[in-house]
């Protein structure tokens, strides 16, 4: 098993805690993974990114290059068309719909979302939509988390398990809200 992952968005859009719950749950398997991270104007509203590399056999280095990726998590559309050209050919895109503009020249939004379908196995999730219906737009990260999971050959458990890692210490009800949000999301990509 081997999964070349990036995660990409803007600061402030729970990249990391993406990161770090799909990590728990590869290591929960017993596998190896690397992990690197840009996140240096997050502050700002800046880009943010992270690779994941995981499998079954050691590692040895944690940047993926061009063309070789397995999945792209983006939790913001044009982040998502960044990293494009990091994608294998059979690899998927999982992106959110709704933008965060923090750029005066931002791609129209259309024209945005047909480049992304315009790959193979790109699925564009409404995540804003169902962080409404869940009533937390601060989970819009864990549902594009659980729109993606199914790519990432782990079991859906596993990721439960560390989101209840993650999230426990901020109680109970932070913890049922954040797995309702995962399970929204692993519905939306069905």
């Amino acid at each position: 098993m081997k999964k070349d992952i990036i995660i990409a968005g803007v600061g402030g859009q729970g990249i990391l805690s993406i990161a770090t719950i799909i990590d728990y749950a590869a290591m929960k398997k017993g596998l190896y993974i690397k992990q690197a991270e840009v996140h240096g104007m997050s502050q700002r509203g800046g880009e943010v990114q992270s690779h994941l590399r995981i499998a079954d056999t050691e590692i040895y280095s944690d940047l993926i290059q061009k063309g070789t990726a397995d999945l792209i998590i983006s939790v913001e559309p044009m982040e998502a068309l960044r990293y494009i050209p990091f994608l294998s050919d059979t690899g998927i895109i999982i992106s959110a719909m709704e933008p965060f503009i923090n750029v005066p020249d931002y791609p129209v939004l259309d024209e945005l979302h047909l480049a992304i379908k315009s790959r193979n196995n790109a699925k564009l999730i409404d995540s804003m939509a169902i962080a409404r219906e869940v009533g937390n737009l601060k989970a819009n990260n864990i549902i594009m988390l659980g729109a993606a999971a199914q790519y990432t050959g782990i079991e859906l458990s596993v990721f439960e398990e560390g989101i209840k890692y993650l999230f426990g210490r901020k109680g109970n009800e932070i913890v049922e809200g954040n797995l309702k949000a995962f399970r929204m999301g692993v519905e939306a990509a069905e």
